[in-house]
């Protein structure tokens, strides 16, 4: 196992192969073929490319940008593939970045393998971010708890997701293929935070973004992201999207010394007298 300021402790059969942030690994399993990748994930792809999915991406890595700025520490892992390179990324403040992905969405990973079986040490990443990892697993609540496992006492986790109560939600709700292509649900910020609190995490920030409708070509050219991240007089639709920050808090037990029973002090042979009256 390589120490922790070398990389991420990874282990179950993962072996070196090249540099990039800091070490590429790969799992060497017969359940990561490429060559299965359903259309989805192709479909997926195609959309990070369009000029609306690239401006969702490029307004999601402002936004964590700004949530990462207090986020420090040697290992920070980003759950699941969301756009074609490591731009959610670039605004991060840890040593070391690792991008972890299923073998169809594998392009700028680090690390081969499924979300809800991480290849990494218990106990061991400083940061976590879910970049609507949740919305496209079969069982979203394990990938949850297997970031529980890896993450250190205190701690950070962000979650991107979709809001059900907006445009967004309801195409994906009308689309028989989802949308984003692909997407098997879409989660509440409520379920989500839930499920963190039975965790014993708590939510620190919580910010709701992507004032935009599902369609159309996204900003102008030299619009920035603005329209995306803030309400304003020409963009007055719902939030399409939430970010939710949250540390993992760890409890531990003061131990309590038995307190015995104090035997009464003797004078002279005799019983101290209480203050205690007969009746």
């Amino acid at each position: 196992m390589l120490h922790r300021h070398e990389s991420t402790c990874l282990y179950r059969g993962i072996y070196l192969v090249s540099s990039h942030n800091c070490y590429h690994f790969v799992v060497p399993s017969p359940i990561f073929n490429s060559s299965q990748a359903p259309d989805r994930h192709v479909s997926l792809r195609s959309w990070w490319q369009s000029a609306l999915g690239h401006a969702v991406v490029a307004a999601e890595a402002e936004l964590l940008a700004e949530a990462l700025e207090d986020v420090f520490g040697w290992e920070l892992l980003q759950v699941g593939a969301w756009g074609a390179t490591r731009q959610l990324l670039s605004g991060a403040r840890t040593r070391r970045q690792t991008v972890v992905a299923p073998s169809t969405l594998a392009a700028g990973a680090d690390v081969i393998a499924r979300p809800a079986q991480l290849p990494v040490g218990s106990d061991s990443i400083d940061a976590v971010v879910l970049p609507h990892t949740l919305e496209f697993a079969a069982d979203p609540y394990a990938i949850v708890r297997e970031v529980d496992r890896v993450l250190l006492a205190e701690g950070q986790l962000l979650v991107l997701g979709f809001r059900p109560l907006s445009l967004w939600g309801l195409r994906a709700s009308a689309s028989r293929d989802g949308f984003p292509p692909g997407m098997r649900r879409i989660l509440s910020e409520r379920r989500v935070r839930d499920w963190l609190v039975l965790l014993g995490y708590e939510v620190v920030a919580a910010r709701r973004y992507l004032y935009a409708g599902p369609w159309g070509k996204g900003p102008a050219a030299g619009e920035g992201n603005s329209r995306l991240l803030s309400r304003g007089l020409l963009n007055p639709l719902p939030p399409g999207a939430y970010l939710l920050k949250a540390r993992k808090r760890v409890y531990t037990l003061t131990p309590i010394r038995p307190r015995f029973k104090e035997k009464p002090a003797v004078l002279g042979g005799l019983v101290k007298p209480t203050t205690r009256q007969s009746s």
